[in-house]
């Protein structure tokens, strides 16, 4: 029975990439596929010169919180993402042989379309989305109020499942970032988005978990490819379904502090629990997509696992708290750095480690060329180990 339950939650959660509605149709092939050469470069990064304004909206009474001006901020900067895509297929037909002497294979293209949600992040229309929203796109549309848009594709992370897009726009209403990292487990947030088709569609839950690891992006594992998928994601009760994906997840004052990206059922429906890439992630991909066209990422070096009293028993460590170093990677930062296998990473610069996926996090806000101070355990010593990333 259990088996049967795990099978189900698994499949269910594969299966719900919040975000994309599909259908396949036939139409005629003179649709013509965008190359990734056309991509133009951006170089306005302006998004990133804003800072976040200090007329936060006002909550009600202490005992009663006002989501309602942050609900009318955000659906004016969260957009509806349409996306055509081809896909090429190839069919057996043994009777082109028998009867009419023809090569029994024939390829064809297959039209689809998709459909999720955006968040414009600049006046100048920078829009951050899913990757799994834009993914293999021919052509990408955004409707905005009443209002339709071509975009174009600036990049995408298969590593954090984002990607940004823009519009040939000025002076839009946008999105101002939060920080994720001041969340706390019980707060209220806003899941702003187009399920189902349902435009504008506004829900509200609270924040359930933090660091969440679901196993949601470990298929895009690529080395040669440079993708390694991070996951740290915002856990809500905020109800999100298909055509979510790539919404706003904001908090009381209408900052964005997450993009929703997955939830976790066992019918491709709503079930209780939403997961959203937090803004703090956000903020670093979409700002390196930008300004260079990729993000620059940089690897500790190391393999690590969580922490536990069972894991400090059998090993005979020191402490149960913060994320073993079960392997260090010859030539990487750690290994540069002299960090051994057993050693325990209890925190980087000021703050506390309490998980691998928690630790994949705060690295993945890094650049290469940044300074890390990490505290490490290692036996009964606690020593600072400083890390140039690479």
């Amino acid at each position: 029975m259990k088996n049967t339950v795990l099978v189900g939650f698994v499949a269910g959660l594969v299966g719900t990439f919040a975000g994309v509605q599909i259908t396949l149709h036939y139409v005629k092939p003179e649709t013509v596929i965008v190359k990734e050469d056309n991509k133009p470069k951006i170089e306005d990064a302006s998004v990133y010169d804003v800072q976040l304004s200090d007329n936060r909206i006002k909550t009600g009474s202490s005992n009663q919180v006002d989501l309602t001006g942050a609900a009318e901020k955000t659906v004016q900067s969260v957009v509806h993402v349409q996306t055509h895509f081809v896909k090429e297929e190839i069919t057996f037909d043994p009777f082109m042989k028998l009867f009419y002497g023809e090569d029994a294979y024939r390829k064809r293209e297959r039209h689809g379309e998709a459909a999720g949600s955006g968040v414009v992040i600049s006046p100048e229309g920078h829009i951050v989305t899913n990757n799994h929203v834009v993914q293999d796109a021919s052509d990408i549309s955004v409707t905005l109020g009443n209002r339709k848009y071509d975009a174009t594709l600036i990049g995408t992370d298969p590593s954090t499942d984002l990607a940004v897009i823009k519009v040939d726009a000025h002076n839009l209403k946008y999105c101002e970032f939060g920080n994720s990292d001041d969340l706390k487990l019980g707060e209220w947030v806003l899941a702003v988005g187009n399920p189902l088709n349902l435009q504008s569609t506004v829900t509200a839950g609270i924040v359930s978990a933090k660091n969440r690891n679901i196993d949601l992006l470990t298929s895009n594992y690529n080395p040669e490819e440079k993708i390694f998928p991070i996951e740290s994601f915002i856990q809500t009760d905020a109800a999100v379904n298909s055509g979510n994906s790539g919404g706003a997840l904001v908090n009381q004052f209408g900052e964005l502090v997450g993009i929703n990206t997955a939830i976790a059922s066992g019918t491709g429906y709503y079930a209780g629990y939403s997961f959203a890439v937090p803004s703090n992630i956000v903020k670093k991909i979409t700002y390196d997509l930008i300004k260079y066209g990729e993000v620059h990422r940089v690897q500790l070096g190391v393999n690590i696992m969580d922490n536990n009293s069972e894991v400090q028993q059998l090993n005979s460590l020191s402490t149960d708290k913060g994320v073993v170093v079960t392997g260090v990677i010859e030539g990487g930062n750690a290994a540069k750095n002299e960090m051994k296998v057993k050693d325990i990473i209890l925190a980087v610069g000021e703050k506390d480690v309490n998980s691998t996926s928690e630790l994949q996090g705060i690295i993945a806000m890094y650049n290469p060329g940044d300074k890390v101070i990490m505290t490490v355990q290692r036996g009964e010593i606690q020593k600072q180990v400083e890390i140039i990333m690479e």
